[in-house]
């Protein structure tokens, strides 16, 4: 059986007309699903995530991601949500591969670590862009999950937008990965430049 991946969704703070780099994000939902190479979710884990510079939420934030003031006035900050991260991780970490739609969540988590100096211990493995590799194996241009979801023919279910609802629908996009295309990424995978230094 082939080894479980990690899939992992950000949310972060957003504004409507304002075109934001991850440095000038901050984020609000850490989903993830340890996932089997037929899709099914073996386990999964949520937490919001207390903003540390832009406390306030915008009406379009919440409007995008359902995630209230509420929900992150009540959270745990950036380094305990990573903590809480590795405690349901556990030792599982070990060996893992993590992956998200896109390179976006990777840059995020390089830029909260710059920040904090703080990271979950999945950043540590071999990260794999499956956006990119789903769209390789299709033969097709990289598209957005709901539009991947579409082409697939597979009915999305939660909420777009919601960490813990994307990467269940992301997990279902992973049989249409070819195995072959994730081991290369993996075996050509290279430690993350720090931000500001990517090439």
């Amino acid at each position: 059986m082939s080894r479980p991946i990690l899939i992992v969704d950000l949310e972060a703070t957003c504004w409507r007309d304002k075109h934001t780099a991850p440095a000038d994000k901050e984020v609000i939902e850490i989903g993830c699903a340890l996932v089997a190479s037929d899709g099914k979710v073996l386990d999964d884990f949520s937490t919001f995530v207390k903003p540390l510079l832009h406390t306030n939420l915008t009406s379009f934030c919440t409007e995008l991601t359902t995630i209230t003031q509420s929900d992150v006035d009540t959270a745990p900050g950036y380094p305990e949500a990573c903590q809480l991260v590795d405690e349901w991780l556990g030792q599982r970490v070990r060996g893992l591969v993590w992956g998200s739609w896109g390179n976006y969540d990777r840059y995020q988590l390089l830029e909260e670590k710059s920040r904090h100096c703080a990271a979950p211990a999945f950043l540590g493995v071999p990260h794999i862009n499956l956006k990119r590799l789903w769209a390789r194996s299709q033969g097709i241009p990289p598209r957005g999950m709901t539009r991947a979801l579409a082409y697939a023919g597979i009915q999305p279910e939660g909420t777009h937008h919601r960490g813990i609802d994307d990467v269940r629908n992301i997990a279902k996009l992973l049989p249409g990965i070819s195995r072959q295309l994730i081991n290369h990424a993996v075996a050509s995978w290279a430690p993350y430049p720090e931000p500001g230094k990517r090439t």
